[in-house]
């Protein structure tokens, strides 16, 4: 029997599964579902099967098990130029012989949309792009961000309800691309499209998602919004691809639902959110983002956790300083400071005292 609809539903994944040589499966029972209008990130190292998830998706890939759904109907059999998907390539995928018309000419016209239809809908989407005076260019004469925001309105210009993005900013450079990040996210909201977009950079998935779906190995480890992600990771695997973390190993002593008292290989007991730890005696890893340690010269508060520390080096980032120490029996152990006027100097050498609030850190599963 099959399941009803959902209508806050747009794109389902049931049980899913893709393997390309009969034997090893990259994709495993995937089962996702993701609302209309909404900004969902396929977030994950390479291999873990983001990219197959969302070539199936746009119909690239045929799903090896299971069913792919679009707005309710199943999309399995249906080939890709008739899912209505817009699709945004890293490569930008431009027809080099064509203008920049031209390349957004041609998805209108093999949906036979007449010729001023056409002309109209090109001078939209050039607009909303910012393009709107480089109509009679080729794509040879775009640097790579100008290239970038054209193969955005092809995928935009026939009005599609669903948008893929695989790694489309991957190629431009830093500014470039954060700069891009906020634009799609703007366009995102502005025309209210569905978008999943791919790629293995953290920072671009937290800045610009609803959702994100964290895979590794084949599996979603994670789905939650970006927040959430960062300060409640779900195990360790999470944990340490989110984000930068100290993490200090250790024994778990004591244990309820809320709380585990984890003693480090130094000797110390600190207090730890726990995370996929289940009993007393499993070896853990006390995770803390460096941004979460404060540098005291007294006490922070009656159950903060106080330790000493040594200074090894002192690294200048601009709005930040990545000071790198030895501490809890950690020879990288790693502080953010923000960079501000009253920021004292630290020397490498030098000893002092740094500390923690036990809901800053966390008890990890070992992986």
């Amino acid at each position: 029997m099959q399941k009803a609809h959902d209508p806050g539903e747009y794109v389902a994944f049931r049980h899913v599964q893709k393997s390309y040589d009969g034997e090893t499966l990259v994709v495993k029972d995937l089962n996702l579902s993701i609302g209309q209008g909404e900004f969902l990130t396929m977030l994950g190292p390479s291999g873990s099967g983001k990219t197959t998830s969302l070539m199936m998706l746009a119909g690239f890939e045929s799903a090896t098990s299971g069913e792919i759904l679009l707005d309710g109907r199943p999309i399995n059999q249906v080939p890709p130029h008739r899912r209505g998907i817009g699709m945004v390539f890293q490569n930008y995928a431009l027809f080099p012989h064509m203008t920049v018309g031209e390349n957004l000419a041609f998805p209108l016209e093999v949906r036979r949309i007449g010729k001023d239809e056409r002309e109209a809908r090109i001078r939209r989407a050039l607009d909303m792009v910012q393009m709107g005076a480089f109509a009679n260019r080729r794509p040879a004469q775009l640097s790579g961000g100008q290239q970038q925001r054209i193969a955005l309105a092809r995928a935009l210009v026939f009005d599609p309800k669903l948008v893929l993005m695989d790694e489309p900013l991957g190629a431009l450079d830093k500014q470039l691309r954060e700069h891009m990040q906020f634009e799609i996210k703007h366009l995102h909201e502005s025309l209210g499209i569905t978008v999943v977009y791919v790629t293995h950079d953290q920072g671009e998935a937290l800045t610009m998602s609803d959702r994100v779906a964290v895979f590794n190995d084949g599996r979603i480890q994670q789905l939650a919004p970006p927040e959430d992600l960062y300060e409640r990771p779900q195990n360790s695997f999470v944990a340490q691809f989110i984000g930068e973390n100290n993490k200090l190993p250790g024994v778990v002593e004591e244990l309820n639902e809320t709380r585990a008292l984890v003693r480090l290989a130094t000797g110390e007991l600190i207090e730890a959110t726990p995370v996929n730890v289940r009993a007393k005696g499993d070896r853990t890893l006390v995770s803390i983002r460096p941004e979460r340690v404060e540098i005291t010269a007294g006490p922070m508060s009656e159950n903060a956790h106080l330790l000493d520390a040594e200074v090894r080096e002192v690294i200048y980032m601009g709005d930040i300083l990545r000071i790198r120490m030895r501490a809890a029996g950690s020879e990288d152990f790693v502080v953010k400071l923000r960079n501000s006027i009253d920021q004292r100097r630290l020397d490498p050498g030098e000893r002092i005292r740094i500390g923690w609030h036990p809901q800053d850190a966390r008890a990890l599963d070992v992986i």
